[in-house]
């Protein structure tokens, strides 16, 4: 890939930040956008805006058609079997936050357990303990080795017939750690219990096959894969996704309403009430456009080609520990430094202008297994260069000097 030339398509890479050129990485938190996505959502609402589904004038019907196109565009690029399965929500949060309450109101009761793990971000943590409490069953825990990989003993060893879901990241929004989700899926399914799996941090990074996987749902957020914020996805199996109840009501997920009784919708708009994000949601169909013109195998090289420059340029410096060590990582370095708080950190390197993360990434339980209060964390796109890195290095050593 050209990098210096596929970085024109991101208007926002040319700012100057207080007269730098700004070093942008945080894509784990928000990647930025190309001008094919801002130019399509643009021409929606110049040419094409209209409620989809509700009407038979012309606006409504090619409203209706775009938004359905990005549907099947996105069903294609996950390999789902069906468009009925997959959802449009806002975010990763809440696709998990209508799986627990949906999913919970039509197959969990009084003592079942619902499985998951020491790193995960804190949207797959509260939605589960919720339903936990309201439901009366158990959230268990699968702990994770001191590299940041998955212990895999410990989560065989709560695999039961009491456990009614897993719920697993795929790639830690942390430390970058990629965890063996094929293999996590045979075990509980071995057990016959379903899985739901957390893509938001890997979706960006790498193809995922949902049919391949045999994951019984998979969330993923557009914003983190240079889409718009406010748009997600949902994939679900058919067989699940039909017993369970609608997670909102309103317009669109109906079938028919009396004040007696009322029906709901057929897949995927039982799950879909009110009037969806359309332009949002056709800028994520650009996205993934725009994905796979680069190709998501060359993409997938050049990010791991950063992270192992970044990481061997930040090892050299005395007093800085990586967090997340194990090898099978995308393209993420979280680390702490010896006498320094990460917020005072990040604060100077903004100063000097690279954009980090710092904090807990709301992954409080993460931080506390790893006793650490929190992490400055770089993330690398495909539009990040060795340069910007080598920046970055200099702008670290010479924070560190400011500071101790």
């Amino acid at each position: 890939m050209n990098i210096n030339k596929l970085r024109q398509d991101f208007p926002i890479l040319n700012k100057k930040v207080r007269g730098k050129n700004y070093v942008y990485f945080d894509n784990g938190a928000t990647s930025q956008t190309p001008k094919s996505v801002i130019d399509r959502m643009s021409f929606y609402y110049e040419n094409e805006n209209a409620n989809v589904h509700r009407g038979v004038h012309y606006l409504s019907q090619i409203a209706t058609d775009a938004m359905e196109a990005a549907r099947e565009r996105i069903r294609k690029y996950i390999n789902a079997p069906s468009i009925e399965e997959v959802i449009f929500t806002k975010g990763t949060t809440e696709s998990i936050n209508l799986v627990a309450h949906s999913f919970g109101k039509a197959f969990i009761e009084e003592r079942d357990e619902i499985i998951v793990s020491e790193m995960e971000h804190h949207a797959n943590i509260v939605p589960w303990q919720i339903m936990c409490e309201e439901r009366g069953a158990i959230l268990k825990v699968i702990k994770i080795n001191d590299d940041g990989s998955l212990n895999i003993e410990s989560f065989k060893s709560l695999l039961n017939s009491k456990v009614k879901l897993v719920a697993i990241a795929h790639t830690s929004n942390v430390m970058g750690i990629i965890n063996p989700i094929k293999k996590l899926i045979e075990l509980a399914h071995n057990e016959n219990i379903p899985i739901l799996i957390d893509g938001a941090q890997a979706v960006p990074h790498t193809r995922v096959d949902v049919m391949d996987l045999d994951c019984d749902f998979y969330v993923f957020s557009a914003h983190k894969m240079y889409g718009p914020m406010g748009v997600g996805i949902l994939y679900g199996k058919k067989k699940y996704l039909e017993k369970m109840p609608p997670y909102q009501s309103g317009g669109e997920m109906i079938k028919d309403v009396s004040f007696e009784k009322t029906t709901f919708n057929e897949l995927p708009f039982k799950f879909e009430a009110g009037t969806p994000m359309v332009a949002d949601i056709i800028g994520f169909a650009e996205a993934i456009n725009y994905l796979e013109n680069l190709g998501l195998d060359k993409i997938q090289d050049y990010e791991h080609k950063l992270l192992e420059y970044g990481t061997k340029k930040l090892i050299e410096i005395e007093g800085l520990r990586i967090i997340g060590t194990n090898e099978n990582k995308a393209s993420v370095i979280s680390f702490v430094m010896e006498g320094i708080h990460h917020y005072d950190a990040g604060s100077l390197l903004d100063q000097m202008g690279v954009a980090v993360r710092t904090g807990n990434h709301c992954a409080q339980p993460l931080m506390k297994r790893m006793n650490i209060n929190g992490t400055i964390r770089a993330s690398f796109a495909f539009y990040n260069t060795y340069e910007e890195i080598d920046i970055f290095v200099k702008a670290v050593k010479r924070m560190k000097g400011m500071l101790l």
